[in-house]
């Protein structure tokens, strides 16, 4: 059984991390990382080749955490994998104990690090979640055939992208993801609140009823806040923010103290966190340190949050 599902299902406050795999096939920083998170999340996002760039495969280290005793949340993209590949790979992970799974359409080839790459996009995000939910709802493939031992079970999500207009396209947008089998959503990253109440009360006001998630990213410097302000859709890091970020790097450089721009990043990410939890904005976070996976017990442990 989904320990998410369990969670957020109970009404208790969810939380999960994320991780990257690999350039390679060297799992060693990503299970370093697990231990510190192993008791301390629900769940761990697995990235399927983020931002289009070249990685390990997402199962393959989804494997690795489920027998290191960290539950994985396994990210599937329409990018590079037709119905069948995307289906294989769900029997696959169940067959490993993988229950929790995250649609996601996926970035163009484009955008990445191996630009000669030909898109699939058999299925996008609505697509992956309805075939998985006609796969458990009638034991058959995505091919109407019976599958052997009957089907997997899911507990299925996707994102949201709560920075956005006309927002009404990302609520209908939304809608489609329920319905067609998202049980919680994870948003991009949030740095305002007001904005994120906003996105709330809209998905209230259509009546659309799921788990939602705060997608939480720490910042580590000015120029991370600029450069996805700049480059990353959804994302909209207030100046004040990263004012604060650009006087915690010229205080150390005054000082010669390294790293006061990254330790002022985990504040200010545990003070929404908390800020989140005490005013029940959404039903829990999602932190995505973006290779700082190791920091994630330090913001939650500052949040006051326990899994």
């Amino acid at each position: 059984m989904s320990m998410l599902k369990d969670v957020l299902e109970a009404g208790k406050f969810g939380i999960t991390a994320e991780m990257a795999p690999p350039k390679g096939y060297d799992f060693t920083e990503q299970m370093e990382a697990a231990e510190l998170l192993k008791g301390k999340v629900h769940g761990v996002n697995v990235t399927d080749m983020q931002s289009a760039s070249l990685k390990a495969t997402g199962l393959g280290l989804c494997i690795k955490l489920k027998q290191a005793g960290v539950e994985p949340i396994l990210q599937m993209t329409g990018r590079d994998r037709n119905r069948m590949a995307l289906m294989g790979d769900a029997l696959a992970a169940a067959a490993f104990g993988i229950d929790t799974m995250l649609a996601l359409t996926g970035d163009h080839p484009v955008v990445g690090d191996c630009r000669d790459a030909k898109p699939v996009y058999d299925l996008d995000s609505v697509g992956i979640l309805k075939m998985l939910s006609d796969m458990e709802a009638t034991g058959n493939d995505c091919g109407g055939n019976e599958i052997a031992g009957g089907a997997p079970s899911f507990y299925k999500g996707a994102s949201v992208t709560p920075v956005y207009e006309p927002l009404f396209l990302q609520i209908n947008k939304l809608r489609q993801k329920v319905e067609a089998g998202a049980m919680y959503i994870q948003t991009q990253g949030i740095f305002d609140l007001d904005t994120y109440k906003r996105f709330l009360e809209e998905v209230d006001k259509a009546g659309i009823k799921t788990h939602i998630m705060a997608g939480i990213i720490p910042l580590k410097a000015a120029g991370m806040a600029k450069y996805m302000n700049e480059n990353v859709p959804g994302i909209d890091v207030p100046q004040h923010m990263i004012d604060r970020l650009a006087a915690a790097a010229a205080e150390g450089k005054e000082k010669g103290v390294k790293g006061l721009p990254m330790k002022l990043g985990i504040e200010m990410a545990a003070e929404m966190i908390a800020e989140i939890k005490a005013q029940g904005l959404g039903d829990g976070v999602h932190i995505m340190a973006i290779g700082a996976e190791k920091n994630v017990p330090v913001i939650l442990e500052k949040a006051g949050l326990t899994a």
